[in-house]
């Protein structure tokens, strides 16, 4: 039997969910048979991939415990369904988007020997914003001040001050059971139970030491999501008021400290306009009832508003804290006026066009910044003329990119006249990138983030950690465009993990693979042949696409290989089509090179899906290219000279050089000449490199199959329910590769390398 049963329920929580259960099962000196601790993953239903998680680490790790629950219940039910799972001597509960600190188990099991097993023993916690401000609980004083001493509430009743959680607070399970501990599903349950776990106990025990990382969510959460329900909490306050354990003043002392503080809270920023009046007047109740002789508040703003609720009456509340209210009004009113001086002509036009009724069948296309028609913007462009074609579409295009549009293309020019007017008033919002200018969804019109890329390198506010690259960024902008998202696509599980974690927000993933990567299941040999032909690329060549990715500690344009030197290395038979990083735009060198025949500079080739169905093999470093080149099951070659700055400067989410399954996509070079011998030699189509191959494949392509712009269209445009069946992985035809095209007769085989 396990020392530790850490029940953890999991509901829209897959950006969170791994980072989470990571936390506990990397706990120092565990024994990984499961005799230290077990972990009860509950999946409540989960819409996301949450279910699926937690089989992905119960498979490989016996110590995870997988509960799946048919029907969604809350985050009580599914500690209930935890705990009768558990078989621990203790029970935890830690939350899916929160962190167990390194050393906890440890830690608990040590002071739970020296107190001998209490029936609870309360822990210090720390709550953490997504801006990674650190807040202390308050809670420990009390347990410094408790030190090793066991007691009851009725000996030392502060204790039920502590926060009122379910995750501060080790259970002994057989006190659990013997007294019927349970959640259920009312709103705030865990408020009654953290607080009934105390006043029942026989023996309690403290530890002054940080063992959970409360992370406060921006939405999805109970406590982020407004309205009435929050009402629930009041009731919780009058049913724990009226139990007969409840231990003397003391103790009904600490725990009105306890409510005016939850209530303060709840009264400040959870509640609807329409809940506000009901909840003052029934707080008024309590904090009148139930208030000590002597009791004061801790902090001058707790002080204020208990006697602005204490009033019982909405109107007075408003009144008592008027004086604040107007301030706010005052900074808001100077604030607006500073920025209607800074505001554009166009902008202000803007603000008018939000009047206008939104047009359900328009929608606006931008991608890469507003480089033209491409990416997935692109794709469902397509789709969606095909087979929804009362939606008209128009493209956001900047001024200088204009002549590059394909021939009748709708579009407007950035912050032009027209460009406020439809951005105003278009009822998709479709982009990979971000929109110009001060944009305000409107609730009518839905916005459709497409991304462009599979994270490896750091994203979002991960990147507030790397000051090379996230010092020149407003992460609080970056914040404000997720919260405008109502869906982000993604193309495989890793990124919606990573995307939900990294731009917090309450959009809703859709699991639709890449629109733009279609093209890599549709297109047949005489495509593949036409994008040869379009290159120039003779019957026979091997043609290599080289991508290096922008490395953000480097201002220009640096060639990260002596191409003049791989292209004589690897001798006749080979083309390399090089393709800068669009952020570099046109490289003299590369042009040079070009020039003298050397290589085929393509980075302005307009569409670099072409570019990768003419290739027959992918070099890159660290591109994203790599996850979308996997459709196509070629080869991949990673040429890494640069890893460990490149690592350290932006952070990465996986070591792609590891040699593991679902993470090194095939050969590895280093320099030119080992570049040029893993040609030679064959290692970059080798059966060593295909094995490599298939496991990222398999990781990183598992929802493309050809039909993601037709699921995003009829999901989003037609508003049909789910999504589109995927096909089964045997079902997954990629295009075929130039090497196994029939040439003309007149020309020779492809060459061996």
């Amino acid at each position: 039997m396990p020392r530790f049963s850490v029940v953890v329920p999991a509901h829209r929580a897959q950006g969170f969910l791994r980072p989470c259960l990571e936390s506990v099962l990397g706990q120092a000196g565990l024994d990984r048979s499961g005799g230290d601790v077990e972990v009860v993953a509950v999946d409540d239903a989960s819409p996301d991939a949450c279910g699926a998680i937690i089989d992905d680490l119960a498979a490989a790790d016996p110590r995870v415990v997988p509960v799946h629950l048919d029907l969604a219940g809350g985050t009580g039910k599914a500690r209930d369904a935890g705990a009768a799972r558990a078989t621990g001597d203790y029970l935890l509960f830690l939350d899916a988007d929160d962190l167990m600190a390194p050393g906890t188990l440890a830690a608990l099991d040590a002071r739970l020997g020296r107190t001998g097993d209490p029936d609870v023993l309360l822990f210090d916690h720390e709550r953490f914003t997504v801006w990674e401000n650190v807040q202390e609980s308050g809670d420990g004083d009390f347990l410094a001040a408790a030190g090793t001493r066991v007691f009851t509430a009725a000996d030392l009743p502060d204790c039920l001050a502590c926060y009122p959680a379910a995750w501060n607070r080790a259970v002994r399970r057989d006190y659990w059971t013997s007294h019927g501990f349970a959640f259920g599903d009312a709103p705030y349950a865990d408020v009654a139970v953290a607080t009934r776990l105390l006043t029942s106990a026989a023996r309690i025990g403290c530890l002054d030491r940080v063992c959970v990382r409360w992370r406060k969510r921006r939405s999805g959460s109970l406590t982020t999501t407004r309205g009435a329900h929050h009402l629930a909490v009041l009731d919780r306050y009058d049913e724990l008021f009226a139990d007969p354990n409840l231990p003397g003043q003391a103790g009904r002392a600490a725990l009105y400290g306890q409510m005016a503080a939850l209530l303060m809270a709840v009264g400040e920023d959870r509640l609807t306009p329409d809940a506000a009046p009901d909840f003052v007047r029934r707080a008024g109740r309590l904090l009148t009832d139930h208030r000590p002789a002597g009791w004061s508040a801790p902090e001058p703003k707790e002080a204020r508003w208990v006697r602005a609720a204490g009033t019982g009456s909405y109107g007075r509340y408003r009144a008592a804290l008027g004086g604040r209210a107007l301030a706010m009004q005052v900074v808001k009113k100077a604030r607006a006026r500073k920025n209607g001086l800074a505001r554009s002509l166009f902008q202000r036009y803007y603000r008018l066009r939000l009047r206008r009724p939104v047009d359900r069948n328009l929608v606006l296309y931008a991608a890469y910044w507003n480089r033209g028609v491409s990416c997935n913007p692109a794709a469902i462009y397509r789709k969606a003329a095909e087979i929804a074609p009362h939606l008209h579409g128009v493209w956001v295009v900047n001024k200088r990119d204009r002549d590059a549009l394909p021939p009748g293309t709708d579009h407007v020019v950035v912050n032009s006249r027209r460009y406020w007017d439809v951005l105003a008033r278009a009822g998709y919002l479709v982009n990979n990138a971000n929109f110009t200018g001060n944009v305000t969804k409107r609730p009518e019109q839905t916005y459709v983030q497409t991304h462009h890329g599979t994270p490896l390198k750091h994203m979002g506010m991960d990147l507030r950690a790397r000051p090379a690259v996230g010092k020149g960024m407003s992460f609080g902008r970056l914040l404000d465009h997720a919260d405008q998202w109502d869906y982000s696509l993604v193309p495989n599980q890793h990124s919606a993990e990573i995307f939900d974690r990294v731009y917090p927000s309450g959009y809703r993933t859709l699991p639709s693979g890449y629109p733009r990567n279609d093209v890599f299941y549709t297109s047949g040999p005489d495509d593949v042949l036409r994008a040869r032909q379009a290159l120039g690329l003779a019957p026979g060549t091997t043609a290599i696409l080289y991508a290096p990715t922008h490395r953000d500690y480097q201002r220009e344009f640096v060639l990260p290989l002596d191409l003049e030197r791989l292209a004589r290395e690897l001798g006749p038979g080979y083309t390399l089509l090089v393709r800068a990083h669009y952020f570099y735009g046109q490289s003299p060198q590369l042009e040079e090179l070009h020039q003298a025949g050397a290589i085929v500079d393509v980075s302005a080739h307009p569409c670099v899906e072409d570019l990768c169905l003419a290739s027959d093999a992918l070099v890159t470093d660290f591109s994203s290219l790599m996850f979308d080149y996997a459709n196509l099951d070629r080869p991949i070659v990673v040429h890494a000279a640069d890893w460990a700055a490149y690592r350290a400067a932006r952070g990465v989410y996986f070591d792609l050089l590891s040699g593991r399954p679902g993470e090194t996509p095939g050969a590895v070079a280093v320099d030119e000449t080992s570049l040029a011998e893993v040609f030679r030699a064959g290692e970059w189509n080798s059966p060593a490199a295909a094995a490599l191959r298939a496991a990222f494949r398999s990781r990183f392509c598992s929802y493309d199959d050809g039909l993601a712009a037709e699921r995003v269209v009829r999901r989003v445009f037609l508003a049909e329910d789910g999504l589109l069946p995927y096909r089964p992985l045997s079902d997954r035809h990629p295009a075929p590769s130039p090497a196994t095209l029939t040439p003309p007769a007149s020309t020779s085989p492809v060459p061996a390398p």
